[in-house]
């Protein structure tokens, strides 16, 4: 194996969405641990959480953000501000979408406002528990369409179903 192959690498992920997409559950998966609030309620996650993973010779801190929504009020603004600073700071953007709602108004915001973002962007699909597989191909390919991503993962986040293969992706992916 070659030198830079064995070093230790390390960066910043920012998983952004739209409100209950599933960021704070991923988060709490991905590193093992809660360290993130999660609940039904809408806007748990009021500003950055950050959790950090040891994954092979990988240390990935994860920046947990607000849901992005259309803001009306000025602690919304504040959040979904909040939420986008995170992702301009980080290495690596994970886009987080509940395949139950990819069609919905604040993911094709969340999907055009991602042209403007310098960083590579992954896409993880989540709650893919909870509809057909048959519907899975199409809704990635739909998805896919609207924005550049250099991967995609579907994902239970509930139940951890896909962590591993987020975890082993990002150990390649992230810079030494």
């Amino acid at each position: 194996m070659a030198e830079s192959d064995q070093q230790t690498r390390c960066g910043f992920v920012a998983l952004i969405g739209a409100p209950n997409a599933g960021k704070s559950t991923l988060l709490n998966q991905l590193v093992g641990a809660k360290v993130s609030i999660v609940s039904r309620k809408v806007q748990t996650t009021r500003t950055q959480v950050r959790g950090i993973a040891l994954s092979g010779k990988a240390q990935i801190i994860f920046v947990d953000t607000p849901g992005i929504f259309a803001p009306k009020r000025r602690l919304d603004r504040a959040m979904v501000t909040s939420a986008w600073g995170g992702a301009t700071d980080a290495d690596l953007i994970g886009v987080l979408i509940d395949v139950g709602r990819f069609d919905h108004e604040e993911n094709t915001a969340l999907l055009e406002k991602l042209a403007e973002l310098r960083q590579p962007k992954f896409l993880i699909l989540n709650k893919i528990d909870t509809i057909p597989k048959e519907k899975l191909l199409a809704i990635t390919a739909a998805v896919n369409e609207r924005a550049k991503f250099e991967a995609t993962f579907m994902v239970a986040a509930l139940t951890g179903y896909g962590v591993k293969d987020i975890l082993s992706w990002l150990e390649t992916r992230l810079k030494p």
